[in-house]
């Protein structure tokens, strides 16, 4: 893409809906959605299994990348779309599908229950913290299970309560280019979010002789490290069970989720690639100390 070609994240996916597939009476429905301003209920998930009214806040599923058009209009798409919503990896069960096959459970005689109590309030002995997902497989009185946490990205810069507006009020084709700069905070949602988490439970799943997996999408993945070369499938050699998914276009140009790449960490070497950082030399930081300095 040339330097002088402006690009910006905005909506790829839109109340499960792809988003430059809604013409703008639809787009405009969506906002007021969005914004609060109708009292319907929200368009339905099509990720999770009942289908359940969406409860994501503004609705957005996913975003990506768009050139800008003529016009201040949207252009093409740039690169894949990044995971916002938790939801979104729900999509046909295949996360679920694949934990179960990564832990050499029965895919028929697998099943799954939703945000299990993992911790409780020494104050109130009322639940103070779940576990996403379990995966698990009974056979008579053997119970063997793993947990599940799944890690959409956050997303820092300017509210999309301004974009959301400009699509409410925008009755033209092609929708409008993004109205303010924003992108994946990759650090906000590994070092601050994700690995306080793994830190917390994997422990405890560990010693309960359980593992604990993770679902994330590839741009994530990519962010914290990538794959590694060669990458561990031994469930018995680690702690935590990577399952990286990525958004493809399938042939009715719809995103579709799927597989991309899955291996096994310690977790220990999670958190070294949650952090994502490195501490910079003393003569880089004293550089950046002393153009910072200012009189008392």
């Amino acid at each position: 893409m040339p330097d002088t070609v402006k690009a910006r994240y905005g909506i790829a996916e839109w109340y499960g809906r792809e988003f430059t597939s809604l013409d703008a009476p639809q787009r405009k429905i969506y906002a007021e959605h969005a914004l609060g301003e109708t009292e319907a209920k929200p368009p339905a998930c099509p990720f999770q299994p009942d289908q359940p009214p969406c409860s994501k806040k503004g609705g957005v599923c996913s975003m990506q990348r768009y050139e800008e058009g003529p016009n201040g209009r949207l252009g093409d798409s740039v690169g894949e779309p990044v995971i916002m919503c938790p939801r979104r990896f729900e999509a046909d069960g295949l996360i679920y599908e694949w934990l179960a096959q990564a832990a050499d459970f029965p895919i028929h005689e697998t099943e799954v229950a939703k945000e299990v109590p993992f911790m409780r309030s020494t104050e109130t002995n009322k639940p103070a913290g779940k576990i996403d997902m379990i995966v698990a497989h009974q056979d008579g009185d053997r119970l063997r299970w793993h947990g599940l946490e799944i890690q959409a990205v956050y997303f820092s810069g300017q509210g999309m309560e301004s974009e959301f507006k400009t699509l409410r009020d925008d009755l033209e084709e092609p929708p409008p280019f993004p109205s303010a700069n924003r992108r994946p905070d990759w650090r906000s949602s590994s070092a601050k979010r994700l690995m306080p988490q793994l830190q917390i439970k994997a422990p405890t799943v560990r010693r309960w002789g359980a593992k604990l997996a993770v679902a994330v999408d590839r741009p994530f993945f990519d962010a914290i490290g990538g794959p590694s070369t060669p990458p561990s499938h031994d469930v018995n050699e680690g702690d935590i069970i990577w399952l990286v998914t990525r958004l493809n276009r399938s042939h009715t140009g719809t995103w579709q989720l799927a597989r991309d790449h899955w291996e096994v960490f310690t977790l220990e070497d999670s958190n070294t690639r949650l952090q994502a950082a490195e501490t910079i030399s003393r003569e880089n930081f004293e550089t950046a100390l002393r153009s910072r300095l200012r009189p008392l």
